[in-house]
């Protein structure tokens, strides 16, 4: 049967089955010695108007904990977030969920934004974690081993668990903001670029809550200046 190297380790050489299903990962870890098991993920990285958000969660390995449809929050509809969020919140040993405004992810660029905000969501968790894995990018500074893992918000629950606290967050921080800025429709496009939102962009220009750095947004500022 075909494996996934998880990690090397002190325990060896950690494998984790293809077919183990989404708790594959952390039951791997776990049999290693290597427990508890955070994810992070975040959500809002392509987005050009709104914060970042990192969440970063440690699930129980009790079968009664388990998240029943528990998976990337992209495949998931709106409402089935909204239950997922609420039984994470419920089941999780522990989560933590961080903010990164947009004039902060102007500052840093968003790569070193976005390893800065899972960096601070693992840090903030109030079980500290033995073995770390995270979606698709490294993240140094947490002193405990980890793990990026390709498309991991598919593939690893406290992975999956974290997107949606980040995903489910974030949209929330979007609707409040439309009511801020209603001209712009945050609550329909959460802030990523879609045909509506930079139709809205080019007529009333960016708002405070908009990150220049991203070049439709900069160009329509100096549109709108010149």
């Amino acid at each position: 049967m075909s494996t996934d190297v998880v990690a090397e380790a002190a325990a060896g050489t950690i494998r984790v089955r293809r077919n183990s299903g989404l708790y594959g990962y952390e039951r791997a870890l776990k049999r290693a010695g290597l427990d508890p098991v955070a994810g992070a993920d975040e959500a809002g990285r392509g987005a050009c108007a709104g914060p970042l958000v990192a969440g970063a969660v440690i699930l129980s390995d009790a079968k009664s904990k388990q998240i029943s449809g528990l998976n990337d929050s992209k495949l998931l509809s709106a409402a089935q977030r909204e239950r997922c969020y609420a039984e994470i919140m419920e089941k999780a040993l522990a989560w933590s969920v961080v903010s990164v405004e947009p004039a902060e992810c102007d500052a840093l660029g968003m790569h070193v934004a976005n390893i800065s905000a899972l960096r601070r969501a693992l840090l903030r968790l109030d079980v500290a974690p033995t073995y770390v894995l995270t979606d698709g990018f490294s993240v140094d500074g947490l002193g405990v081993p980890g793990l990026a893992v390709w498309k991991g918000d598919r593939v690893a629950a406290c992975v999956a668990a974290a997107s949606i606290i980040a995903k489910v967050t974030r949209d929330r921080i979007m609707c409040e903001l439309h009511e801020v800025y209603p001209q712009y429709e945050f609550s329909v496009h959460k802030g990523y670029c879609t045909p509506l939102h930079q139709e809205r962009l080019d007529r009333y220009g960016p708002s405070a809550t908009h990150r220049m750095r991203y070049e439709n947004v900069s160009r329509t500022a100096r549109v709108l200046s010149s």
